[in-house]
């Protein structure tokens, strides 16, 4: 099982692509505290280290292609972000073995391939709150 940290990980980065998918082609600004909610500083002012790694998260991402921004905002977040070409292609494959359940058997073949794409994946993942399953795609997602 992956540790802790790798978790927060593949949540923070499944929650910050899903967000980026919502708002294409806009560019947006995104918080940290919008992806794990506000998170108390020490008395020095520093910021948490769950914190520090979803910020790590947010700039991994853009350090190996998946999006784009134009600069951070302090220790909060980033600004101008878009989604790469990259991710905006793997977030749109339709994968033919689905990794999460659907939730519609009886649907039109045109919604169903939109229910196999990778994006809609890593939505049910999150809404189901498993860790297992957030991990599997997530690792699809990166693997592919």
């Amino acid at each position: 099982m992956a540790t802790l940290n790798v978790i927060d990980f593949y949540k923070d980065t499944a929650l910050t692509l899903i967000s980026l998918h919502n708002a294409f082609p806009r560019k947006v600004e995104i918080f940290v505290e919008d992806i794990i909610g506000p998170e108390p500083t020490d008395e020095f002012g520093l910021h948490s280290k769950r914190h520090q790694g979803c910020l790590g998260a947010l700039l991994w991402l853009a350090e190996e292609g998946y999006l784009r921004y134009t600069s951070t905002i302090k220790q909060e977040g980033i600004d101008q972000v878009v989604l790469s070409e990259k991710s905006l292609i793997k977030l749109n494959t339709i994968l033919l073995e689905p990794l999460t359940q659907l939730a519609e058997p009886n649907i039109a073949e045109f919604e169903a391939n939109e229910h196999l794409t990778m994006s809609e994946h890593m939505r049910r993942a999150l809404k189901s709150g498993s860790s297992e399953q957030i991990i599997q795609v997530m690792r699809r997602f990166f693997h592919d």
